[in-house]
């Protein structure tokens, strides 16, 4: 067993975890790829208690007949523009109605391949709680209650079951310590010998974090831990010192400007949608193709369907046209699995489009777009940025007067010097005490968040660098030709005065599978020489809290 606090850090003695919405990504610095773990828990519902289960799915809305027509519209008209698009070769892409596609696939039978075994069994099950994909193979009619700690990239506080601060860090305590010593098969009582590193939002809670970090270090009992940001990992997994990085996940998209390991806080915009969502949009579309197969999006296998057909299937390829035959298997518990042959369209392409036509994801409801609040300010550290401020400001008013009195030098105390971190990115006529703004005034398409983020840029040569470069990460995006079709729509939109001599759209870097970049960057510094200054140790953490975060972590805090 490694020491608690030698100078070398060893790769086996540390964690990296890596918590999204939908997925936990966790392992050691010395795997090859972490280890995918649904972020979820199942725990056994007492007498009394009522039934809670958060969707394997981010839900649809009820939508009227309005927002029901516009939705078709922006279908129209995504059809439009891709019949008016031309392949490789120069010809004209032709497309089949959906019509015409839902008359061959409502005539679609199941088939069985016999000679097939039968998929698993459902589990009966008596323990108080499972954690993770276990969940997937429990028997419907056993009680348990369903949650997920994260939701659109933030703590999945609500007014329900289990919707505490309290009840959602107990959940994440349970299933880190179970992926920790079932998957990492490393003792719990042995994680004092262990170090930890947290992967953060670029936009995150800074009450949030300090829980989080509590946790990690009193409730699991990691000797020390550092947190770091994911578009700052990203680039470091990508191997580039700087880039325009696009996280698009589960449930969020996510843009920032990171420059030699910063991410800066003005360029930071949250979208509330991801993949989760393009995944109903998919459904909404299959449904239009008749989709022979009956799926109800709110049961976890039908909605683990959806999620992996649209990955198999949707693409944005416009040298694929016309009906497709794609065929996919369904296992049902017990059950021989069953084929399907079915036709599709442009749906495919319709459906991964929606990242670039947002008003299709309503579908989920209304959107809101989020950057960094400003800091608060915290009661457990007086010393913060706005006591800086403050005392900068003052200190400039002092020594103007002390020259007006006596003619001197009195220096440059005023405020042009002062960095304020995490200004908010919304017009001061659209500000809220939120500082969120309407999705239905402000919501932005995957292109139209990337150009707002690198126009906040503080200088032209940094803008010019950022639109040079565009990293895409993330699980939510993972369509084929996505980044040339970004490129095409950047290129039409880039200022003349930013436009690189080449727009660089990297999807898979370093050809890993783009939800790991920012894992993978974790891991590699981790193992940086520099990389030991960042280690906040349980019993500094407990000393000084707060303050030793902002004094280490490797952003402005």
């Amino acid at each position: 067993m490694p020491e608690p606090f030698s100078d070398h850090l060893e790769a086996q003695a540390c964690i990296i975890l890596h918590p999204g919405s939908r997925y936990l990504r966790i392992g050691r610095p010395s795997d090859s790829v972490p280890h995918t773990v649904l972020h979820a828990i199942a725990r056994k519902r007492r007498s009394g208690v009522p039934v809670y289960n958060d969707p394997f799915l981010v839900p649809q809305v009820k939508l009227d007949r309005d927002a029901m027509r516009e939705l078709e519209e922006c279908r129209l008209k995504i059809s439009h523009i891709l019949q008016s698009s031309l392949m490789s070769d120069g010809s004209r892409r032709f497309a089949t109605p959906p019509q015409q596609i839902a008359a061959y696939n409502k005539r679609i039978q199941p088939t069985q391949d016999e000679e097939a075994e039968p998929s698993p069994p459902w589990v009966q099950c008596d323990k108080d709680y499972v954690v993770g994909d276990e969940m997937l193979s429990l028997h419907p009619d056993l009680e348990y209650n369903v949650h997920f700690p994260f939701v659109r990239g933030d703590l999945n506080i609500h007014s329900g079951l289990g919707g505490s601060i309290t009840a959602v860090l107990a959940d994440l305590e349970t299933i880190w310590g179970h992926c920790i010593s079932s998957v990492l098969n490393v003792p719990i009582k042995d994680l004092k010998f262990y170090r930890a590193v947290l992967i953060i939002p670029d936009i995150y809670n800074r009450d949030h974090v300090k829980k989080l970090m509590n946790l990690l270090l009193n409730g699991l009992g990691f000797s020390s831990c550092f947190v770091l940001q994911d578009h700052v990992a990203a680039t470091f997994g990508a191997g580039l010192g700087f880039s325009c990085v696009v996280d698009v996940g589960d449930q969020k998209t996510s843009v920032s400007c990171v420059e030699d390991a910063i991410s800066h806080p003005t360029t930071r915009l949250r979208l509330d949608y991801g993949g989760g969502d393009v995944t109903q949009v998919f459904y909404w579309l299959l449904k239009k193709c008749g989709f022979p197969h009956q799926v109800n999006p709110d049961d976890k296998l039908d909605a683990m369907l959806l999620n992996k057909l649209k990955h198999e299937f949707c693409h944005v390829n416009l040298n694929v046209c016309g009906a497709q035959e794609n065929t996919f298997t369904v296992h049902t518990p017990g059950e021989i699995p069953v084929s399907y042959t079915i036709q599709m369209g442009d749906e495919l392409i319709v459906a991964a489009l929606s990242l670039f036509y947002p008003d299709l994801l309503k579908i989920t409801g209304i959107k809101v777009t989020l950057t960094q609040k400003p800091n608060p300010g915290d009661p457990d550290d007086p010393f913060d940025e706005n006591y800086l401020r403050e005392t900068s400001r003052r200190g400039g008013r002092e020594a103007a007067e002390a020259m007006e009195a006596g003619g001197g030098d009195g220096g440059d105390g005023g405020e042009e010097d002062i960095v304020v971190d995490d200004q908010p990115m919304v017009p001061p006529s659209t500000r809220t005490d939120s500082l969120a703004f309407n999705s239905v005034e402000k919501l932005f398409s995957l292109e139209q968040a990337i150009l707002a983020s690198i126009d906040r840029c503080p200088t032209d040569e940094m803008k010019r660098k950022m639109y040079s470069s565009i990293l895409i990460v993330g699980g939510g995006a993972k369509f084929k030709s996505l980044g040339k079709w970004l490129q095409n729509r950047l290129a039409l939109q880039i200022p003349v005065a930013y436009r690189p001599e080449q727009i660089e759209i990297i999807t898979r870097a370093k050809d890993m599978d783009p939800s790991m970049t920012a894992w993978k960057g974790a891991a590699l510094m981790t193992c940086l020489e520099g990389s030991s200054e960042l280690w906040i140790q349980q019993a500094e953490w407990n000393k000084f809290g707060v303050k030793v975060l902002r004094e280490k972590c490797p952003f402005i805090w």
